[in-house]
């Protein structure tokens, strides 16, 4: 067994035995995508199906823009929905640049944050500080993470019958 599995039990392992996505990925996700998430919290309100996007996002073009920006995150969760053996040699393509894909969707993130404070006064200048520290902490972890790389570096394979 190579070194680079050695921190590894067997429930850091999927059905293929490739390493489980790191649960920092999904963290990304969840930030990259925080626009579908409020969008699907006002949709299931019964009540006031506005008032939770609103809360959130006062001025409803930060809102579109958020939305927008989630489109990385979107394609990032088709990716790892089709990522199993047998798929399709552009689905491998696009998953060893997942590192690339979920920085992109960061950095463009980021440049909507910025642009909507800047240009169009929507943020204050905390929201702003705030969203670059979680994009940085976001981006170090992504490029620093041993599982992230393993992630990356491996795709699930048909494993022999037994």
């Amino acid at each position: 067994m190579s070194k680079q599995y050695a921190n590894f039990g067997p429930t850091d392992f999927d059905k293929f035995d490739c390493v489980k996505i790191a649960f920092g990925v999904y963290l990304i996700l969840l930030f990259i995508l925080r626009g579908y998430l409020i969008w699907l919290m006002s949709v299931t309100n019964m009540q006031d199906r506005v008032s939770i996007i609103a809360w959130v996002y006062p001025e409803p073009k930060l809102f579109y823009l958020s939305l927008l920006s989630g489109l990385g995150g979107i394609l990032t969760v088709f990716l790892l929905s089709l990522r199993r053996p047998g798929a399709n040699s552009f689905i491998k393509k696009m998953c060893h640049q997942l590192k690339n894909i979920l920085f992109i969707a960061l950095f463009f993130d980021w440049l909507i944050n910025l642009l909507a404070y800047y240009f169009w006064q929507m943020q204050s200048k905390e929201w702003l500080l705030i969203n670059s520290t979680i994009i940085i902490i976001a981006v170090i972890y992504l490029y620093s993470s041993k599982r992230v790389n393993i992630n990356v570096q491996e795709f699930p394979e048909k494993l022999p019958e037994k």
